[in-house]
């Protein structure tokens, strides 16, 4: 809540004019905006300014300026305020005349300068400060003391601070009660004094929908996990609207509290939602100068049965080249279920179906997995599940056929600040996958994927980001372990520089990929324009055929530079990569070098 503040011999002086001037300009040429003592003040007084706003949108109507005119007085009043200045002076004149003492029935018919003079006199300091009651535990604001400046802005903090405080202590209704703020102009001193009248212990109350949605009443409850009849917190409200705007089946979700408390306390809460349209559909596409042109798309219902169900088909071909020999297809079909098994436990079904022409292998194959997701917090969550794949493979080994049942979990943990343009933050996915192979016996598969950022410079206009990954699969040897779980190393997922699967091991007249995998990628990103960045970076990836140590190992490494254009939907990259350790290089320098396209950052 905001106080209305009661400021006693705060307001400045207006020096006003009464002279009109006859003026034969049509436009306004010049507006002059001065500030006493300049500095930083200054900058803040010309940031808030409507005028000079006006001046860039080339607004020359003299009625227009006149009104603009008029409210910059309390625009330019409430920036002194906000830095400690309560005894300024302000003139705004156009053409010599004070704007407010120019009287509507007299506006002038042309402005040609507009002049603003801005004195704000000393800054006060806070004398004697009081905000009570608090809550047991609590203090005011460190900027709210005795000596510290006197900007608007802390009392304000103080008191959304104090509410703030009540409010999670259960005290939902928490409301200032009376304050008095005076100002001794002689010692440029501000003393406040606020009263904060908690209110009682607050319960929610019921959920109580406010319009009609084509998502069931009783699952929008049931999604949004409302504690009712637990003591009020504020936070357990947002966490009720975010789960119901985590289904995607909702253009907007406002949770309102009701004005006045029910029985006992209580108090509903009152939702407003708006559908989102259930259908809809995209697609994209991927340029590799080695792996080819990949092309994508999808189509989803995100309220497939009136419960939020999000239904997804998602549809791939990757290694279009002239010869279509690497060409892979991939099908997926995916429903998700919120809340199926309670609050925060969604459910999902998964069918897929594959043929994959890998430089090593491959695979035609289908599968059906079904299992539950859990969010822990809003930056992290989990999956596990029971699947059943079938697949038929020809590698280096000959033609076989795996037939696997499969446990996979996941756990992804996201602190970054912006999933698809990141500054600063953490991300960390781990997945796992413990499997047993008819006719092979048991096995288990693991990849870890950590990635680091932190912004430099103004406006974070420089980036580090680093991106480790590390995965072994355990149990079969590698002839006996189904290929999509071994893993390779080169292109745009592991070293840019580094052709698609190139670092791999010889196995008969063809290749392998190993057990045991490690893999680095480093960018120094810059920012050169709002929409334009610069990156380079260096890829190391690191196999060995049956684990970390011991038998056969290898390692490549790769570099280059990439042009990044933000866009809403994220930055589309351009990167090209030149091998620098490893690999089978041509003598044509030229042919070496490897060119990824796509949408989103390299991690």
């Amino acid at each position: 809540m905001r106080p209305k503040f009661r400021l006693t011999r705060l307001l400045p002086t207006a020096v006003a004019m009464v002279c009109l001037a006859t003026m034969s300009a049509t436009a306004l040429d010049d507006i002059q905006f001065n500030v006493e003592g300049g500095g930083a003040l200054q900058k803040d007084l010309e940031s808030a300014s409507l005028l000079l706003s006006v001046q860039e949108e080339g607004i020359d109507d003299p009625r227009d300026l006149l009104a603009t005119s008029l409210a910059e007085y309390e625009r330019l009043l409430n920036t002194l305020y906000a830095n400690g200045h309560y005894g300024g002076v302000i003139n705004v004149r156009l053409d010599g005349v004070e704007a407010a003492a120019i009287q509507n029935f007299n506006v002038p018919s042309t402005v040609r300068r507009i002049t603003v003079d801005v004195r704000p006199g000393q800054q006060f300091h806070f004398g004697s400060t009081q905000i009570t009651p608090l809550v047991q535990g609590t203090q005011k604001i460190d900027e709210f003391r005795n000596g510290e400046p006197a900007y608007s802005t802390v009392i304000q903090s103080a008191v959304e601070s104090a509410v703030d405080d009540w409010r999670h202590a259960g005290r939902a209704k928490a409301t200032v009660r009376d304050q008095d703020l005076t100002a001794n102009h002689q010692n440029k001193l501000i003393n406040a004094r606020i009263w904060i009248d908690p209110g009682p212990l607050v319960r929610f109350g019921q959920l109580r929908h406010t319009n009609a949605s084509a998502v069931r009443t009783s699952k929008i409850e049931r999604i949004a996990g409302l504690p009712e009849g637990e003591v009020f917190d504020p936070d357990e409200a947002e966490a009720a609207a975010n789960r119901l705007r985590r289904t995607g089946a909702f253009a907007s979700v406002v949770l309102r509290e009701a004005e006045t408390l029910g029985p006992g306390n209580t108090m509903d809460m009152l939702l407003t939602t708006a559908d989102m349209k259930p259908r809809r559909f995209g697609f994209g596409a991927e340029l590799s100068s080695i792996e080819g042109l990949g092309l994508s798309a999808y189509w989803m219902h995100r309220n497939l049965l009136g419960g939020a169900e999000r239904f997804r088909v998602d549809a791939a071909v990757n290694g279009i080249t002239p010869a279509l020999n690497n060409l892979d297809v991939e099908l997926d079909a995916r429903l998700d279920i919120p809340a199926a098994f309670g609050t925060d436990n969604d459910a999902y079904v998964e069918v897929a179906g594959l043929w994959l022409r890998e430089p090593s292998y491959n695979i035609l194959g289908a599968g059906i997995e079904a299992g539950v997701k859990r969010y822990f917090s809003p930056n992290l969550e989990g999956e596990i599940g029971l699947g059943f794949a079938y697949a038929q493979v020809t590698d280096s080994f000959g033609t076989r056929s795996f037939t696997t049942v499969k446990v996979p979990a996941m756990v992804e943990w996201d602190k970054r600040n912006d999933s698809l343009n990141p500054t600063r933050g953490f991300y960390v996915r781990a997945d796992a996958q413990p499997f047993f192979d008819i006719g092979r016996g048991v096995g288990a598969w693991g990849l870890l994927d950590a990635r680091v950022y932190r912004g430099f410079g103004e406006d974070d206009r420089f980036v580090l980001a680093a991106r480790g990954q590390v995965g072994t699969v355990v149990g079969p040897n590698p002839s006996q372990t189904h290929p999509d779980l071994l893993f390779y190393s080169g292109g745009g997922g592991t070293v840019r520089g580094q052709p698609y699967q190139s670092l791999n091991f010889a196995s008969g007249t063809g290749t392998v990929g190993g057990q045991a995998f490690l893999g680095g990628q480093f960018e120094v990103r810059v920012k050169a324009t709002d929409t334009i960045g610069v990156v380079g970076f260096f890829d190391v990836g690191y196999l060995g055929d049956t684990g970390f140590f011991g038998g056969t190992t290898a390692w490549h490494s790769g570099a280059g530079l990439g042009v990044r254009y933000n866009t809403a939907l994220g930055p589309i990259r351009l990167d090209v990569g030149y091998p620098v350790t490893g690999g089978v290089r041509s003598p044509n320098p030229l042919r070496n070098v490897q060119l990824y396209v796509g949408i989103g950052h390299a991690f």
